[in-house]
């Protein structure tokens, strides 16, 4: 009695965090910042000045202090708590390993040889509304002949451009049966390494949609295609509703349904007994029941949302002065949000990755001390004042492609019923074979080829419409 209790009250509980009415249609109305915004901390930096349009070439340089300071702080860390006996992962990143990964961190791994391998793809800096913002430019080889088609990828959380390293080539390089081939633009999003954070409150997804669709016109893309997974999902839709006009399609390795109608709360609940009402494969039917496990696995991987959402500058603290710490509070997520089954396992699943990869990811954020400013992210989000903007609750009308992972984290509600509801023109919807939450990251080729396939069916319906 005691666990249908606490069942029922999450089920509450999570009605009561995503429920809103639903509106047949809106129209989105204009939600974007005039041309004298500054977001910078230096106002002197004005996006008017000739100086400030630039665009300038970057290298990661970081001084020997940083990286001396860094295995100072890896070398005095304090010793780690043994973990419980029998545990693995199951109480968050197993203590036992972490010591694995640290002593790889201090003793084999190279910083200067990441460094060279980080500065392989061409980056470059720009400032935009006051912000210098960081983005990887990546073109097809010189000689090619195919079209071009700008594609503008953007990462989330806990990730980074480092999250696209593998992904890009595989779309910058012509493939055979292809008319196009792509040219990559990966920013780094405000706040996140090496881009500027605002220094002001307000810097949610739309208005980094703006930034980025702002940065794509100085790089000469009047339009464009859009593609994003975590933070970039949800500022590819702000993007698709907001400016229609300047997307040729979106695509997105994390679609959801967040905005529920008591029609579809009931629809869930007789879905267990009847699952055509909601859902449309096994594949939808097996991540969705019983419901019981997906909301209790959705209350045990939320925590870290609440925290950000209302005390992100408090967490920070902490993970911005231990790299212990940071590495931990990453990569836990990098192994429950692969799949949750790797809680049982003591490397929590992370032996499938290169550890020397996972780090540059957690050096992205350590040299740069942007984990608290990244975090803000989802605290300007969960404010009133966003979610009261007319495109949260729009409908996507651009064509939309979704590539739906198995293992994504059991708070996405990707069930094609509910999501052809949401975007308007849903070109397909992928159940993808294998992979987590970090797709480009873990499956670069499976994600690459449904980009493919989903850019070439789009471009067919644009350039040959019935």
């Amino acid at each position: 009695m005691g666990k249908l209790k606490y069942f029922l009250a999450a089920l509450v509980a999570f009605a009561l965090v995503i429920y809103q009415k639903n509106v047949v249609d809106i129209i989105v109305e204009p939600e974007t910042m005039p041309e004298d915004v500054c977001w910078g901390a230096v106002p002197s930096k004005t996006k008017n000045s000739e100086n400030a349009k630039e665009v300038r070439p970057f290298l990661i340089n970081i001084t020997t202090e940083v990286i001396a300071d860094l295995k100072h702080r890896l070398s005095n860390a304090r010793p780690l708590v043994k973990p419980l006996r029998s545990v693995n992962f199951e109480y968050g990143f197993n203590s036992d390993h972490l010591a694995k990964i640290i002593d790889h961190w201090s003793n084999r791994y190279d910083w200067t040889a990441r460094q060279a391998y980080l500065n392989t793809l061409p980056q470059f800096k720009t400032n935009i509304f006051g912000l210098d913002l960081h983005f990887i430019h990546a073109k097809p080889p010189v000689g090619s002949s195919t079209r071009t088609i700008p594609l503008l990828m953007l990462h989330g959380w806990p990730g980074s451009i480092v999250e696209f390293y593998k992904i890009i080539p595989m779309l910058t390089t012509p493939v055979a049966g292809r008319h196009f081939v792509f040219e990559v633009i990966a920013p780094s999003l405000p706040g996140y390494g090496f881009s500027d954070a605002a220094a002001r409150p307000g810097m949610g997804p739309a208005q980094m949609g703006q930034i980025f669709v702002k940065l794509m016109e100085r790089l000469g893309h009047e339009k464009f295609y859009v593609q994003g997974g975590d933070w970039g999902s949800v500022i590819t839709e702000a993007i698709s509703k907001i400016f229609p006009d300047r997307v040729y399609g979106m695509h997105s390795n994390m679609c959801a349904v967040t905005t529920l109608t008591l029609s579809d709360y009931v629809r869930l609940a007789l879905g267990t007994y009847w699952p055509s009402l909601i859902v449309s494969s096994e594949a939808e039917k097996s991540r969705t029941y019983p419901l019981s496990k997906m909301f209790f696995d959705f209350l045990e991987e939320s925590g870290y949302m609440h925290l950000q959402m209302t005390k992100p500058d408090t967490v920070g603290v902490a993970l911005n002065d231990s790299p212990v710490g940071l590495a931990a509070y990453i990569l836990e997520k990098f192994s429950t949000w692969t799949s949750t089954d790797y809680k049982s396992l003591p490397d929590g699943g992370l032996s499938k990755f290169k550890v020397d990869e996972l780090l540059d990811n957690v050096m992205i954020y350590w040299v740069t001390n942007s984990m608290t400013t990244a975090m803000r992210l989802y605290s300007e989000y969960a404010s009133n004042k966003y979610r009261a903007l007319p495109h949260t609750l729009a409908k996507v009308k651009v064509p939309a492609a979704c590539a739906i992972f198995p293992n994504e984290i059991p708070m996405m509600l990707s069930l094609k019923k509910l999501l052809n509801r949401k975007f308007v023109n849903l070109v397909r919807a992928t159940e993808m074979k294998e992979g987590g939450h970090f797709a480009a990251f873990e499956q670069p080729r499976l994600l690459a080829d449904d980009i493919w396939s989903t850019v070439y069916e789009m471009e067919n319906i644009r350039i040959n419409p019935i």
